[in-house]
């Protein structure tokens, strides 16, 4: 039998698939305008020929999803674990952002940016920054801190480290997860649908979705989105601004494929109700009524993002393609941030006003080659690319005095001076700059009438990053130019025609942290001998076994996994990578309908986090900050009968106790969360007509939802009050 091997560079195998491409066009059979077949408009928003996945039954969820550099992977070939969201999902679920969509993912929870509002992602028991979240497979493009849903036609949660498929995450963050956001596309009928909507406070929400394809076959596709938040929320004296407008457009021509998307979003908050620092209190206080604020009436989040992708991809030959992606983002920043962090357990805090200034610019791109072939009784689909990604961050910063006040009896106070200063706000300078460059081969390889799949890969990836004086912007610190590179095997065997038996083994690649912490000498705290120093680019492991069931109706699936990450620790006089946090979880999840009119979304996570080594004897064997034990959302919906077009829905959201400090001595409660609600289907004056409505927290429990970890302190989340949500869709 023929035996085939791993070529060792990607030049060399992008040659030998042009080269095959080229055998083919010999052998191909000539052909003119007449006999060229007709386009199929099939909307894609990768501007692959396959399109989108299929929705599964029930339509809240796809048949698989974007698999990087693998391209769009059915659910019962990969050797991952991933859940498609749709559009009518998002819909749905009056989604007014991507984390409020993510309550329903057992694998996923809330949390926050330290000190800031931005959306953090924990999946499997790690931090996903915003900034880490792709959009259409590339890095950093859309705004950092909250993503407009109505851009969006899907929202694909990737469990496990992803370094070889994506890339390492420029912010330093997806080791137990990544999130890829899919653009909206023009569908093959014309759409014009108008929604309205309000919620608790007077929130008000507007959006336009226009979509329209043009030529002789429909081959150009034209798709507008526009968007408006505005008003107060359920929390008192907090309002939101959101303003949103994107075009989406895609040619298929015969043989290639093109699309751009470009947008522009402002996300301005006024009394953000802020995170609540621990301080060295020794019990958490009780959660404060949910819908007050403790947000002082001068702080304010503003952040403005323009941002635009193009992708192309081309036909060499019957069964090569080649692609070409490209995407930048321009944001602008300003905050007056006031955090309170707890003196004692009757609420008292103190708070020191913090402004900052921040522009940052963004390039990234993408360069690929896909094709298959066949030797001897082995199917191989062979991948090679390179992919870029460059960041600029200006910023500046101001510090103010800090002043008294409580979070269950709020003080407001005039704005203190800001008289420490950081760089000039109203011009920030360069603080940090990012350069990444990988190059990628992959080799999926299908045995027994492709029952059995293999995948083997590896990434060479290059971190460089740089920082500089916030005032003078002269290096600063170490600059470092580090290589690494990442490997993945992944295997599928399709026991029968329903069940698929999975195992993998991948890493996540993470730009090194810079060295902090003190140690005791002599009775004095002092800061490391090595404080500031960069290390270079670590890696997270990840080992994985699943199962996977396709009922046609209804699907299911069972993982067991273990991550494990370096973690900073003092040692002697110095801090060094030689703590490590161990993740191990099993994960259960089931989607479809299980019967006729009812539709099931849900599942269970149990996580078993342990830190070691730490550097401090009391630390090792505790729990990381923010780390569940258990996670379960479960959420039905049930078409009423004799009621033509209504549905009923409910989703109950449980999380287990977690840790907000190292020692695991300042716990959070468990809480469960119960949302319900309902929409009406019918037709207005010959117009498709959708009415919803939605209740979060329906039993309005105050409780603290999550703890923020940054720099191994913690923060706490105060969750929503009980939110009432209702809207309207027009079709025209």
């Amino acid at each position: 039998m023929r035996t085939f091997h791993l070529v060792p560079t990607p030049f060399a195998l992008a040659a030998f698939l042009l080269a095959s491409a080229a055998a083919h066009a010999q052998t191909a059979p000539a052909g003119d305008a007449q006999t060229m077949p007709t386009v199929v408009v099939n909307a894609s928003a990768d501007a692959s020929a396959e399109g989108l996945s299929k929705a599964y039954a029930g339509g809240q969820v796809a048949r698989g999803g974007r698999m990087g550099i693998l391209g769009a992977v059915d659910m019962m070939d990969s050797p991952f674990g991933s859940t498609s969201y749709t559009q009518q999902f998002i819909a749905d679920q009056q989604a007014r952002s991507v984390g409020d969509l993510l309550q329903s993912d057992p694998a996923v929870r809330m949390s926050r940016g330290y000190g800031n509002f931005q959306e953090v992602y924990v999946i499997r028991g790690f931090a996903l920054d915003s900034d880490d979240v792709a959009y259409n497979g590339l890095y950093g493009v859309l705004p950092r801190q909250y993503v407009s849903p109505e851009l969006l036609e899907r929202v694909e949660v990737f469990r496990g480290a992803s370094a070889f498929l994506n890339g390492a995450a420029p912010g330093g963050s997806g080791i137990g997860g990544a999130i890829n956001l899919m653009p909206k596309r023009a569908g093959n009928a014309p759409l014009t649908e108008l929604t309205v909507g309000v919620e608790s406070g007077g929130h008000a929400y507007a959006a336009i979705d226009v979509a329209r394809r043009f030529g002789e076959q429909q081959e150009f596709g034209v798709r507008v989105n526009a968007a408006k938040r505005q008003g107060e929320t359920g929390i008192q004296r907090e309002d939101h601004d959101v303003g949103m407008f994107s075009v989406g457009l895609d040619y298929r021509g015969r043989g290639y494929r093109l699309s751009a998307d470009a947008g522009y979003q402002n996300f301005d908050l006024t009394s953000p109700r802020p995170s609540v620092g621990i301080g060295s209190v020794a019990v958490l206080p009780s959660a404060p009524d949910a819908s007050k604020n403790f947000a002082q009436p001068w702080s304010y989040s503003k952040e403005h993002d323009v941002f635009g992708t193009a992708r192309a991809e081309v036909d060499l030959a019957k069964d090569v393609v080649a692609w070409a992606a490209f995407g930048s983002r321009s944001t602008r920043e300003a905050n007056s941030l006031a955090e309170p962090t707890l003196t004692s357990i009757n609420g008292d805090a103190e708070v020191s006003r913090f402004d900052n200034a921040r522009k940052q610019e963004i390039r990234t791109g993408e360069l690929g080659i896909r094709g298959k072939l066949v030797t001897g009784a082995v199917k191989h689909t062979l991948v090679a690319s390179w992919s870029g990604h460059w960041n600029e961050a200006k910023n500046a910063y101001a510090i103010g005095d800090k002043f008294a006040t409580n979070i269950y009896a709020p003080a407001d106070v005039t704005a203190p001076p800001t008289p420490y200063t950081g760089g000039i706000m109203s011009d920030p300078r360069i603080t940090q700059k990012t350069i990444l460059n990988s190059y990628a081969l992959a080799d999926t390889m299908a045995f027994l009438d492709d029952k059995l799949l293999l995948t083997v890969g590896l990434r060479r990836q290059q971190i460089k990053d740089a920082g500089y004086d916030y005032n003078t912007s002269a290096p600063q610190g170490k600059a470092y130019d580090e290589s690494a590179t990442t490997p993945v095997a992944g295997i599928v065997f399709k026991a029968s025609k329903d069940v698929s038996l999975y195992a993998n083994y991948i890493e996540a690649l993470v730009k090194g942290p810079a060295a902090t912490g003190t140690y005791v000498e002599n009775g004095q705290q002092l800061n490391v001998d090595n404080m500031g120093e960069v290390f270079a680019p670590y890696k997270s492991k990840q080992k994985e076994i699943g199962v996977k069931y396709d009922g046609g109706k209804l699907g299911m699936s069972a993982a067991l996994f273990t991550t494990s990450k370096p973690l900073l620790a003092v040692v002697g006089k110095r801090a060094e990578l030689d703590g490590e946090q161990r993740n191990r979880g099993l994960e259960l999840s089931v989607f479809g309908t299980p019967m006729q009119g009812v539709r099931l979304l849900g599942g269970l996570t149990w996580l078993d986090a342990k830190l070691s080594n730490t550097g401090v004897a009391a630390n090792n064997g505790k729990k990381p900050i923010g780390a569940p034990e258990t996670q379960m959302s479960v959420g039905g919906e049930w078409d009423v009968p004799g009621a033509p077009g209504l549905t009923l829905n409910a989703r109950t959201i449980y999380t287990s106790t977690q840790y907000a400090d190292l020692a695991n001595t300042r716990q959070l409660p468990s809480w469960t969360r119960l949302d319900i609600g309902a929409r009406y289907l019918t037709q207005v004056a010959g117009r498709d007509v959708t009415l919803r409505a939605r209740v979060d927290n329906v039993t309005d429990r105050n409780y603290w939802s999550s703890a923020v970890s940054s720099f191994n302190i913690g923060s706490l989340v105060l969750a929503a009050p009980r939110t009432v949500v209702v809207s309207a869709s027009v079709a025209f």
